[in-house]
């Protein structure tokens, strides 16, 4: 089984930039490396990092942690997944 781990934060105004340098320096030094890591992000300076872990659904896996509360606008959200497979076209 594969589980993704979803963190997704807003950065303060004018620190969007800040905040995804901060993500992928955070991404890059988790306790284990993952099967993948995707940074995205959005408009308002949103960040997204999606981590996907061999394992169930319950392991305890390694997660990015919460930025300095003066580089986000509100805390962070966080999504479990269990992955089912590519969708046949």
């Amino acid at each position: 089984m594969t589980v993704a781990l979803m963190w997704e934060a807003r950065a303060a105004d004018g620190r969007g930039t800040e905040l995804l340098e901060w993500a992928r320096a955070r991404a890059g030094e988790l306790a284990r490396t993952p099967l993948r890591t995707e940074l995205l992000r959005a408009p308002k300076d949103r960040v997204l990092v999606i981590t996907w872990w061999p394992g169930e659904y319950g392991d305890q896996l390694p997660e990015l942690p919460e930025p300095d509360g003066r580089l986000i606008t509100r805390a962070v959200h966080r999504w479990r997944f269990e992955s089912l497979g590519p969708v046949d076209s």
